[in-house]
C-alpha cells in the first residue's frame, strides 16, 4: 500500500458542527487577545524594533569579512549547486523505482525526521534532503568565515542555528507528512484546535507566546510531586529550610545540607519517588537539609550574591546546628547553588570555619572560561541592556531567562512543541520533568547583575580576592575541604570540559566523575534506572580530553560513586533523628510540612 493509499484510508468522517464550535471559540478569544493587546499599548510610540542582542552589527560584520573574499564565497555557491545537482539526479532515479543512497541524512540524534515518509515518500524525501543540504551549507558558510573576533562568531553561530531550526520543514504544516495526514484524516480539525492551543499559550503567557510544554493541571506539589516527608524548620527573607524524615532506624552522624540553584524550584531534586534525589539519600541514612528558595520579587531587588550566601547555606549551617546538635556537616551545591557554594567555602576559609568537611558540585562553574553558548547572551551591550529592565521592576523574570535556556536546544524544547501543540492540535504529555522547568523563578536584580558582570563577564572567582563577599575578599586555592564535582557529558548550561576546570581552583583533594546524558537527566539519575552510565578517573589530569582519553566507562548511576566517595565524612551512625522538634542544641520547631510555602509560589505571583 502506497502512502497516498495510507491517507486516504486513514481520513475519517469529521465533525462540522464541531469544526465550526472550534472555529468560533478561536474567533473569540482571537478578539479579546487583540483587545487586550491594544489596550497595553503606551499612549505615546515606542520604538518597534529594537536590536539589544547586537545582531545587526554582528552580521553587517559577517557580510564584510565574507564579500571581501568573493573566491571563496563563489566556491561555496558552487559546492551548494554540486549538492543540488545530486540530490536532483538521486531523487529522479527514486522517482523511477531505484533506491539511490540518500545525498545528505540527518544526525542519528535529530528526532524531527523519523516518520517513514520522511524516507519513504518521494516529496518529503526530497524536501527534507533539500532542507539539509541548505542547513549545512549555510551553517559551514557562517563558521567559516575569517576575522571575526570570538564572541562574534559564537554570536552568529548561535543566531544562524537558530535560523536554520525554525526554517525546517517539520515546523510546518504542508511539509511535514504526519501533520499532512492528520490533516486530511480530521477534516483539518487539528489546525483548529491548535490554532486554540496556541491562543491558549498567549493568553497564559499575558500576551506573549509562552508554550506549554506539559499538562501542569497533572501535576501538584505535595501530591504526586516533591512527596518525600519532611518539614520547614527555618526560613528568612531568601529561603526556607527543609529538614527530612528519616527512613532508616539509624542515621550517619554528619547531616548532609544540599543547596539547588535558585533559578528554578528545589524540586528537581524530589520529583518523584522513584527517581528523587532527597529520598534516595535519606534512603543510604543521612540526616538530608534542602534549600529552598524564595521566588523573589520588588522586595529583594538589592539582594546581593553575598546575601544569597548569608541568608542561604551560612544561615542553614546555624539552623541545622540547632536542629541536630551538630556542627560539622556535608554540603552539596546543584548548577548556580554549586557554585555559591565554592564562594562560601572561601569566605569560611578566610574566617577559619570548618564546619563543611565535604563539598559536593553537580554540573557547577566556578571557571567561567569557556562557559557554553549562554555566553552569546553576555557583553556589556546585553548585560547594560538587561540592567536597565531590571532596575524598572527590581528583578529578572523567570520566563525571560527560561527563553534564553530553552533556545539552546531550541528543536527539543520549543519546536517539537510547535508541532504537537499548534500543527497536530495534541495537548501536551503529563511529564513531571517539564512541569518543573516550567516552574521558573525571578531573579533579584543586584544579584543577577553581580553574578553576571563578576562570574561570567570577568570570571572573577577563580581569582584570589577577585571578588568580596561580606568584607572578605574570596580566595578559593585556601580551601582544603575535600571535593566531588560531577558534570555530564550531553551538558548544555554549564559545559563539563569547563566544570573540570573547578578541581584544579580549590586547595582540597578533588575528585572528577562524568555522567551520561545532559543537565538534568544525568544528574537525575537514580541507580535503579540503570541509565546513561558514568566515567570515572582517580588522576586528575592536565586537561579534560586527557582525563576523558584514560577514563573508566562505568554502567549504572554516579550516585553510586558519590555516596561511596561520601561515606568516610558521614561519621558513626546515630538513632534517628525525629523532625521538628526540640531535640538539638536549642532545637528548632517545624513551621509548615514540606515542600513549603516558597515552593508553591507561582512564577507568575507577586
Amino acid at each position: 500500500m502506497t502512502t497516498a493509499e495510507k491517507t486516504v484510508k486513514e481520513a475519517v468522517n469529521y465533525d462540522p458542527v464541531a469544526l465550526a464550535e472550534s472555529f468560533a471559540t478561536a474567533a473569540d478569544k482571537s478578539a479579546k487577545l487583540l483587545g487586550e493587546f491594544v489596550a497595553r499599548q503606551p499612549s505615546q510610540g515606542r520604538a518597534l524594533l529594537s536590536d539589544e542582542l547586537g545582531l545587526t552589527k554582528a552580521f553587517l560584520e559577517l557580510t564584510a569579512k565574507m564579500l571581501s573574499n568573493p573566491y571563496r564565497l563563489a566556491e561555496r555557491q558552487l559546492n551548494l549547486w554540486w549538492d543540488y545537482s545530486a540530490l536532483f539526479q538521486a531523487s529522479m532515479l527514486k522517482l523511477l523505482g531505484h533506491s539511490p543512497d540518500p545525498v545528505v541524512e540527518p544526525a542519528q540524534s535529530d528526532k524531527r525526521f523519523r516518520h517513514e515518509d520522511w524516507q519513504e515518500h518521494f516529496l518529503f524525501d526530497y524536501v527534507k534532503q533539500s532542507y539539509l543540504i541548505t542547513a549545512r551549507w549555510l551553517h559551514d558558510a557562517v563558521a567559516n568565515v575569517e576575522g571575526l573576533d570570538e564572541h562574534t562568531q559564537k554570536k552568529i553561530d548561535f543566531f544562524t542555528r537558530q535560523y536554520i531550526d525554525a526554517l525546517a520543514p517539520s515546523n510546518f504544516a504542508l511539509t511535514n507528512p504526519e501533520v499532512f495526514r492528520e490533516t486530511i484524516a480530521t477534516g483539518g480539525q487539528n489546525l483548529v484546535k491548535g490554532l486554540n492551543n496556541l491562543l491558549d499559550d498567549i493568553e497564559r503567557g499575558n500576551g506573549t507566546l509562552k508554550i506549554s510544554m506539559t499538562d501542569s493541571k497533572a501535576f501538584e506539589l505535595g501530591v504526586n510531586i516533591a512527596t518525600t516527608p519532611g518539614k520547614v524548620v527555618a526560613q528568612n527573607d531568601l529561603m526556607q529550610l527543609i529538614q527530612y524524615e528519616p527512613t532508616t532506624p539509624k542515621v550517619f552522624k554528619r547531616p548532609l545540607l544540599i543547596i539547588p540553584p535558585w533559578i528554578n524550584k528545589y524540586y528537581i531534586l524530589d520529583l518523584r519517588e522513584k527517581n528523587s534525589f532527597v529520598k534516595w539519600c535519606a534512603d543510604q541514612g543521612l540526616t538530608v537539609f534542602v534549600i529552598s528558595w524564595v521566588n523573589p520579587d520588588e522586595r529583594h531587588a538589592n539582594k546581593d550574591f553575598e546575601d544569597y550566601m548569608l541568608e542561604g547555606p551560612l544561615a542553614a549551617l546555624d539552623a541545622i546546628e540547632k536542629a541536630t546538635g551538630e556542627k560539622d556537616m556535608n554540603v552539596l551545591g546543584y548548577c548556580l547553588g554549586g557554585t555559591l557554594l565554592a564562594a562560601t567555602l572561601g569566605y569560611q576559609a578566610a574566617r577559619n570555619d570548618a564546619r563543611i568537611v565535604s563539598a559536593s558540585f553537580m554540573t557547577s562553574l566556578i571557571d567561567f572560561t569557556g562557559a557554553g553558548e549562554l555566553e552569546v547572551f553576555i557583553d556589556e551591550a546585553q548585560v547594560s541592556s538587561l540592567e536597565r529592565k531590571m532596575s524598572e521592576r527590581g528583578y529578572l523574570e523567570g520566563a525571560e531567562m527560561a527563553n534564553t535556556f530553552n533556545m539552546l536546544r531550541s528543536n527539543d524544547l520549543i519546536w517539537s512543541f510547535v508541532i504537537n501543540n499548534y500543527l497536530m492540535g495534541r495537548d501536551p504529555f503529563p511529564f513531571d520533568l517539564l512541569h518543573w522547568n516550567q516552574d521558573s523563578t525571578r531573579m533579584p536584580a543586584k544579584m543577577h547583575s553581580f553574578y553576571l558582570r563578576n562570574m561570567y563577564m570577568k570570571n572573577k572567582l577563580r581569582e584570589p580576592g577577585g571578588v568580596t563577599l561580606a568584607r572578605t575578599p574570596i580566595d578559593l586555592s585556601k580551601v582544603n575541604v575535600p571535593n566531588y564535582f560531577v558534570s555530564a557529558m550531553e551538558e548544555h548550561i554549564a559545559p563539563w570540559k569547563a566544570t573540570y576546570a573547578g578541581p584544579r581552583i580549590l586547595g582540597g583533594k578533588s575528585r572528577f566523575v562524568l555522567s551520561g546524558s545532559g543537565h538534568i537527566a544525568g544528574m537525575i539519575n537514580p541507580p535503579v534506572a540503570k541509565k546513561y552510565g558514568y566515567w570515572t578517573n582517580d588522576k586528575l589530569s592536565p586537561s579534560a580530553e586527557d582525563w576523558l582519553k584514560a577514563a573508566t566507562a562505568n554502567e549504572g548511576s554516579w550516585w553510586n560513586d558519590w555516596i561511596a566517595w561520601l561515606k568516610p565524612f558521614l561519621g558513626a551512625q546515630v538513632t534517628s533523628r525525629p523532625v521538628g522538634k526540640a531535640d538539638g542544641k536549642g532545637g528548632l520547631k517545624a513551621i509548615e510540612p514540606a515542600p513549603g510555602t516558597f515552593a508553591r509560589m507561582r512564577a507568575d505571583s507577586r
